[in-house]
């Protein structure tokens, strides 16, 4: 008769308490994150600023999707049709398109409709969930390789319907895009205005990269609770073989339609922020190498792995965008001229890099950490050697 070996405590789910360097860490990203744009833009001015803010930008879709992709396992290549959603739904309320457009508009808005951020983003997100679902609803049956094209056509459709939504009556004005949107305003605090707080000077850029971080906070618990939740739970499953997941009893269906909807309405999220930071919202903006762009923030991070999610957007946000004012000056030192064209070549080093990372690093730069990695650095940090089955 074979004896039960006892489990250590230190081998078991409990999870980790957090120690003196967790907390030492917490502080230094939080202090690196609040004055980030301060050091940046000192040393490259708003430009690099700006850059940032579309870094938190993609730190918002790359959540968003990989709620899609990382969590619940589902490939999605029309991503952007969603993020296109949101842009366009804060741009039509907070601009004169409509009220322009439509004489009943205009009566009921006698001073133009201006809507205000805390009415743009819920209407913004309610409608990319929805859009979500009218995705999600006819590709359940489909996997792989068949739901990366139908979720393709679908990003393709959003752009051209947008873009030729100007006739035979102007809602989105076509490919000239919509202009004049409202920047965004807290109860007479205009973002796209500097401000001075405590004798340093924040033009707009540092103000909507405050905004935007507080909006990828708002994204991130949201993951994290969705992650660690029975819905986590049920999406993890279906990810790792969705029949046993309904043999187990999990309403696929529905748990599909939600991943989905959440991620749809993190990308609306993202677009309300663009098309107000921005002012503009054209077709242009959402192209399918935007989509290519997002998934490669997934999975260059780490799928399914939060921290290294954000990472992978920081990363893809930043590399081209130094590559681009790298490149020209530096083929200037060496040949005194510039041989090939810098978008030439950023787009090389950028292609050569991804092909690499994913040579190498397949996983991503930083993957989710293995259960099994999980128990043996408890059992190591409590002295114990870990007790396997």
């Amino acid at each position: 008769m074979t004896s039960i070996q006892q489990i250590e405590p230190s081998t078991t789910l409990i999870p980790e308490r957090k120690t003196a360097k967790n907390y030492v860490v917490t502080v230094l990203v939080t202090a690196l994150v609040i004055l980030a744009p301060m050091l940046i833009g000192a040393a490259g001015g708003n430009y690099c600023v700006r850059v940032l803010d579309f870094a938190m930008l993609y730190v918002m879709l790359a959540l968003g999707l990989n709620v899609v992709v990382g969590f619940a396992g589902l490939l999605d290549l029309g991503y952007i049709a969603f993020y296109a959603v949101g842009a366009y739904v804060a741009a039509l309320l907070s601009s004169p398109q409509l009220t322009t457009q439509f004489e009943w508009i205009a009566h009921l808005f006698p001073g133009g409709l201006h809507a205000q951020i805390w009415v743009d983003v819920p209407c913004a997100m309610a409608l990319a969930a929805t859009f979500g679902v009218l995705l999600g609803a006819p590709t359940l049956r489909l996997r792989g390789d068949y739901l990366a094209i139908v979720t393709l056509g679908f990003g393709e459709i959003v752009r051209i319907f947008m873009n030729n939504l100007d006739r035979p009556v102007n809602i989105t004005n076509g490919p000239k895009g919509i202009t004049g949107i409202d920047p965004v305003s807290f109860l007479g605090f205009d973002l796209s205005k500097t401000h001075s707080l405590f004798g340093f000077s924040l033009p707009s850029v540092y103000n909507y990269y405050y905004l935007f971080v507080l909006c990828s906070l708002f994204v991130i618990f949201v993951c994290v609770r969705l992650q660690h939740s029975r819905i986590g739970r049920a999406w993890a499953a279906i990810r790792e073989d969705e029949i046993a997941a309904k043999a187990m009893g999990i309403n696929t269906r529905n748990v599909k339609l939600l991943a989905f909807a959440m991620g749809a309405s993190f990308g609306g999220l993202s677009g309300a922020m663009f098309g107000t930071f921005q002012g503009f919202v054209s077709p242009e903006s959402f192209t399918f190498w935007e989509s290519i762009v997002v998934l490669a923030c997934v999975v260059l991070g780490g799928i399914g792995h939060i921290p290294g999610v954000i990472l992978g957007a920081v990363l893809l946000a930043v590399f081209p965008e130094f590559l681009r004012s790298t490149m020209g000056p530096l083929q200037n030192f060496i040949f005194g001229h510039q041989i090939v064209d810098t978008e030439v070549i950023r787009q090389l080093l950028y292609g050569l890099a991804m092909v690499l990372i994913m040579l190498y690093r397949s996983e991503g730069l930083w993957p989710s950490p293995k259960h099994e990695d999980k128990i043996a650095k408890i059992a190591k940090r409590a002295g114990k050697k870990p007790v396997h089955a």
